[in-house]
């Protein structure tokens, strides 16, 4: 592997680092407050599952930048790679339920755009986005849920 193809393949972990961090501080006096579906996923699933994710869509980048993706393609990238770091320190930073899910509605549309260019350009790197599509869809749906459970802006436990 090339030394474009590493980077481009852990860039996505740049801003899942410090997404973690903010996510870590906030599990146990915030987010085990809130009223969650039961359908939810095990909270031992979102590490793995991001990091194969995370992964898979930097490589995914690398592979139609070796078949000379455009101009598009990388906007459509950057556009949800963006939209994805910036959903942790709306949700868990700033406790912006319902900003979060107006957020991560604009995200699933721009993995949706971004797999859809991908697969025009490399038919690999398009199937390697079907399952992180699929995982936003279930994260879009767990945000709205426990938006409509805990409303906007939740503090569960403080005292006013």
């Amino acid at each position: 592997m090339s030394l474009t193809g590493i980077v481009a393949t852990l860039l996505p972990f740049a801003g899942a680092i410090p997404g973690s961090i903010i996510t870590k501080r906030n599990i146990a006096s915030w987010y085990e407050h809130l009223q969650k579906p039961s359908w939810r996923p095990p909270k031992w699933a979102f590490g793995p599952v991001w990091t194969v994710l995370y992964a898979g869509m930097g490589w995914a980048s690398y592979l139609v930048y070796k078949e000379g993706g455009d101009t598009t393609a990388l906007v459509l990238y950057s556009s949800q790679l963006l939209l994805n770091w910036a959903w942790t320190p709306i949700f868990f930073g700033q406790h912006n339920l319902q900003l979060a899910a107006y957020e991560i509605s604009a995200l699933w549309v721009a993995v949706a755009a971004c797999g859809i260019k991908f697969f025009s350009i490399s038919k690999v790197a398009g199937l390697i986005f079907i399952p992180y599509q699929v995982w936003v869809s279930l994260a879009t749906a767990l945000t709205f849920d426990i938006w409509s459970k805990n409303g906007d802006k939740p503090e569960p436990g403080k005292v006013e």
